[in-house]
């Protein structure tokens, strides 16, 4: 929120969170001059429901979730590969990359390893 006062020779301007005791000082002392202008950051919004949201799930195949969430546990493909039972490297990053399609198999077992929902990772 932005609290802004306008007077002759003094202009005041606070951003962020302004404390009740601050607000009521200074409508104490410049009355109607304070005016009290919402910021957009305040404003809540569904991320689900942002164009950008919905651009970037359009753009998630199931190897890139699979590689999202392999690098954020800042895991090689080597290490994923040996979790998956001895998957290749090879095979892990042809995944990755959409050359290989990911089995029910090994989704259901990479929704356990990073406990999220199988969906990430079926096509």
């Amino acid at each position: 929120m932005l609290a802004v006062v306008k007077t002759p020779h003094i202009r005041i301007e606070i951003k962020g969170k302004i404390s009740k005791k601050l607000l009521a000082f200074l409508k104490e002392e410049y009355g109607s001059d304070v005016q009290l202008i919402p910021d957009e950051e305040d404003e809540k919004l569904d991320i689900f429901e942002t164009d950008w949201y919905k651009n970037v799930k359009e753009n998630l195949s199931p190897g890139k979730n699979m590689r999202m969430y392999r690098q954020n546990r800042s895991m090689t493909q080597k290490e994923l590969g040996e979790l998956l039972e001895g998957i290749p490297r090879q095979h892990i990053s042809n995944m990755e990359r959409g050359i290989r399609s990911i089995s029910k198999k090994v989704a259901l077992k990479l929704s356990k390893i990073f406990d999220t929902s199988v969906d990430k990772f079926i096509g």
